[in-house]
């Protein structure tokens, strides 16, 4: 459920309106890549940069640090610049 949390923010680089997203996280912890998807966060309609609630960033942690476990592990391949 989106909330309305970030009704009349604005971004604090560009001015631009703060919406309410879902989005897609890539993060690399110890040593391992990790996606953590439909995290709700406040996003710049100009700039596209994310803001995230305290209660969002205590989730995070707790999921990457495994308190909670992955929903499925994907295989990803991986591709070196040629030279």
């Amino acid at each position: 459920m989106i909330s309305n949390f970030w009704t009349g923010e604005t971004c604090e680089y560009c001015g631009g309106e703060i919406i309410e997203k879902r989005v897609t996280l890539h993060r690399k912890f110890k040593g391992k890549y990790i996606l953590l998807e439909n995290i709700p966060a406040g996003v710049c309609t100009q700039c596209g940069t994310r803001y995230y609630t305290a209660n969002v960033l205590k989730t995070i942690e707790e999921s990457v640090r495994g308190r909670q476990p992955a929903v499925r592990e994907v295989v990803v391949p991986v591709y070196a610049w040629p030279g």
